[in-house]
């Protein structure tokens, strides 16, 4: 039979043939599944275990503070005065939830979004209890008592120093609208800069780039547009060169703007604007990354995507080299940090001045692909956490001496007041498996979760303020 069956042709019998290919390619297939699966379990079983390393590292001492929550229960108040029976017989209006009671500047509770200057954070003055703690929301003065004005801002390390520099939009001007349907706005006055060796006290270093208050052509010019100021050093060039989001009334010029300074507290000098690869760029920021690259990340394409490319040497220019990140989805404010070769974001979503939900995003390569995690926000209550505590990215500081811990800096928007916008800082952990799976790939996440902490008084841990 085997000799027959040697050296029958093909065809005699197609069937039998097909059969064992078919059972070969099951086989394997199967087997290959399994391997799979067991690689998959493999993995997870490392994620796992690196999840509660970090977990146990997190739950030292130094970090029972951080990552301690604290609950808000606010009720909304019952509308003010007495409704007419007409009123009452009517069909009931939309529920008020809280972001309609944080965007009326007459609210009851205007005080517990914005609080009065009798609670001010003064470094000068506080001692005791309330010394090196931050209140999220609450006004913070600087060492000669006025309000910090750096909204929108960054915060860069001058390691000659050892000083922090505080960049923002100086908005100590009144309120407005261009015109009726313009969103509120402030004359353009400039980038303020303060300084402090301990994160907390916070010197006034004046305007380190001014407005231009005569010529209406430059980019400069008080009706202009001036958003979201940062800064970085070069090290090769010795210069610090701050890049900006520059508009015009209208939000159609959709530019970044580039200035230099040789002193991190200036004066900077503006250089240009331009719209970086030829695209319109509206909210940025610039990372830079631990080998000396820099990069540039600003929504665009009306703010459905964000793209991301590298800066040349000098960081005067965009190199040719541009990702898009984050397709459809929307975002802006972006704020990027790293830890252990993982590259993380927080984004808000566009709302205008209006909170809205804030998302982290991870990728092991910075130009992509990002993945999104989910929203960051612990504490507080839902509504906290679907508003970012009612504030937006803009920052996130590494914490030296404590990995995995940072400090998210945000702004909470007044837009009826917008030099009376607040600053919105809290503890940012990573640590503990991510508690959702990937938007785009089979099963979770390799890197850890990213968790920022509500907290309504809160401050560093003591040995990282006694290494100050």
């Amino acid at each position: 039979m085997r000799v027959r069956n040697k050296y029958r042709k093909p065809i005699a019998f197609p069937s039998n043939a097909g059969s064992r290919c078919s059972m070969s390619a099951v086989v394997w297939s199967l087997v290959g599944f399994l391997l799979m699966l067991q690689l998959y379990s493999l993995v997870s079983h490392k994620n796992a275990v690196t999840g509660d390393i970090q977990l146990r590292m997190n739950r030292h001492p130094l970090f029972q503070e951080l990552e301690q929550m604290e609950d808000e229960n606010i009720q909304i108040p019952p509308p003010r005065g007495k409704q007419s029976p007409h009123a009452s017989k009517r069909r009931p209006k939309r529920t008020t939830t809280l972001i309609d009671e944080f965007l009326d500047e007459k609210s009851q509770l205007r005080h517990v979004f914005f609080p009065d200057m009798k609670t001010a954070i003064d470094p000068i003055k506080d001692a005791g209890n309330d010394n090196y703690h931050y209140h999220p929301g609450r006004i913070w003065l600087d060492t000669k008592g006025n309000p910090i004005q750096a909204h929108g801002g960054c915060m860069l390390y001058d390691e000659r120093s050892s000083t922090y520099y505080w960049y923002g939009e100086y908005k100590d001007g009144p309120t407005y609208h261009a015109h009726k349907k313009g969103a509120a706005r402030v004359d353009v006055i400039g980038v303020g800069c303060y300084s402090s060796k301990d994160l907390w006290t916070w010197k006034n270093e004046g305007i380190v780039l001014a407005a231009e208050e005569t010529n209406e052509t430059h980019d400069l010019h008080k009706s202009n547009v001036l958003e979201r100021p940062k800064v970085v050093y070069n090290e090769k060039k010795g210069k610090y060169v701050m890049w900006m989001h520059i508009d015009d009334t209208n939000y159609t010029k959709a530019a970044v703007g580039i200035a230099i300074s040789d002193y991190p507290t200036g004066p900077f000098e503006y250089l240009r604007s331009q719209r970086p690869h030829g695209y319109e760029s509206r909210d940025m920021t610039i990372f830079k990354d631990d080998d000396g690259v820099a990069y540039l990340i600003y929504s665009s394409e009306e703010n459905s995507e964000l793209h991301i490319g590298p800066l040349t040497e000098d960081y005067l220019d965009v190199k040719p080299d541009m990702r898009r990140i984050l397709v459809g989805l929307h975002r802006e404010a972006p704020a990027l940090f790293k830890y252990q070769g993982t590259y993380y974001m927080i984004t808000s979503g566009c709302t205008g001045w209006a909170p809205n939900e804030a998302l982290a995003h991870a990728t092991e390569s910075i130009m992509g692909p990002w993945e999104t995690m989910g929203n960051p926000c612990f504490g507080g209550n839902k509504m906290f956490r679907l508003t970012t505590f009612f504030a937006q990215s803009t920052f996130v500081i590494p914490l030296p001496g404590i990995p995995g811990s940072y400090i998210f800096m945000a702004d909470r928007w007044n837009p009826a007041e917008l030099r009376d916008s607040r600053y919105v800082w809290l503890p940012l952990i990573i640590g503990g498996r991510a508690d959702r799976p990937l938007e785009f790939n089979f099963g979770f996440p390799l890197w850890p979760r990213v968790s920022i902490y509500w907290h309504r008084k809160w401050r560093f841990p003591l040995s990282w303020r006694e290494s100050k």
